[in-house]
């Protein structure tokens, strides 16, 4: 039997795009703000940030219980995944952005679907930050892009039974993580850039200036700053899902088969129930792969 991703249903969709778009203004408005506002002062707003963001969290894994039946075993999956990649992060934790952990959230992304895929790289994030002290106003912003990271490996083609695999799934998944190595930079660098000021006129952050004319400042702060480490980050990404990547997810698609996450209940009113000869029977069947 193959194992599909886990499904994304109509409350799953409306949380995650909810979630995402929250989350999209909550990082970009300093961009449009005037030079005057007290909204450019972008640092004060992130203990709001989290505090929103985690309800919203909440809800996009309330929404992927409804919706496809999640039980004990894959929230059991879920929490053991977290641990594994809070793990790896410090094992490259300030050596040229060299951090495994986001191989695994693409494989893990890819094998269990955008949805479970977003919410564990939020939780990852947030328990990596728990074990290296790493929890401050920046979090926020770290759990929301891990989780675009993870989710964009789960909406990939060619993910269903019947899809792409071997060699070329892992070349399309170390493309993938490459790219994403580079926006997952982008999106926390850009909160960095609004909030910490004090850099050459060239690279800082102007409020109220227009925004062609900021993006270009923060195109030439990624380069300067953190090009190198974002570039660090996406070759190993590459390396180790070309390299192990084959084995992880057999791993994992075997791990997944065996919890038999699509099982449903299904009750069966045997011949004779009905003048009371025989008690109900109850199984369990699974989805055809």
């Amino acid at each position: 039997m193959n194992t599909r991703p886990i499904r994304l249903g109509p409350r799953s969709v409306a949380a995650l795009v909810l979630v995402s778009v929250v989350g999209l203004i909550a990082i970009g408005w300093p961009l449009f703000a005037d030079a005057g506002s007290a909204l450019t002062d972008h640092a004060a707003d992130a203990p709001w940030f989290f505090a929103l963001m985690l309800p919203l969290l909440i809800a996009v894994v309330v929404a992927t219980i409804a919706d496809c039946g999640m039980d004990a075993k894959a929230v059991a999956m879920l929490g053991v995944l977290a641990a594994v990649g809070a793990a790896l992060r410090p094992i490259g934790a300030g050596t040229a952005g060299l951090e495994p952990m986001f191989f695994l959230m693409v494989l893990s992304g890819r094998v269990l679907g955008p949805g479970f895929g977003f919410v564990l790289g939020a939780v990852t994030m947030f328990a990596s930050a728990l074990l290296t002290g790493g929890v401050g106003p920046w979090l926020p912003t770290q759990m929301l892009a891990m989780g675009w990271f993870a989710m964009g490996a789960g909406l990939l083609p060619g993910a269903g039974p019947e899809g792409l695999r071997g060699r070329g799934e892992r070349l399309v998944l170390a493309a993938y993580g490459f790219v994403a190595a580079f926006a997952y930079g982008t999106v926390t660098n850009l909160y960095g850039w609004v909030t910490v000021g004090g850099m050459g006129q060239g690279i800082s952050f102007q409020p109220g200036d227009p925004v062609r004319e900021n993006l270009v400042r923060f195109v030439a702060y990624v380069a300067a700053t953190s090009l190198g480490w974002d570039l660090g980050r996406a070759l190993l990404t590459v390396v180790l899902t070309l390299t192990t990547g084959g084995a992880l997810l057999r791993a994992l698609r075997r791990a997944t088969r065996r919890a038999n996450f699509e099982a449903q209940v299904t009750f069966e009113a045997p011949v004779g129930a009905l003048r009371g000869e025989a008690p109900h029977r109850t199984h369990v069947t699974s989805e055809p792969e």
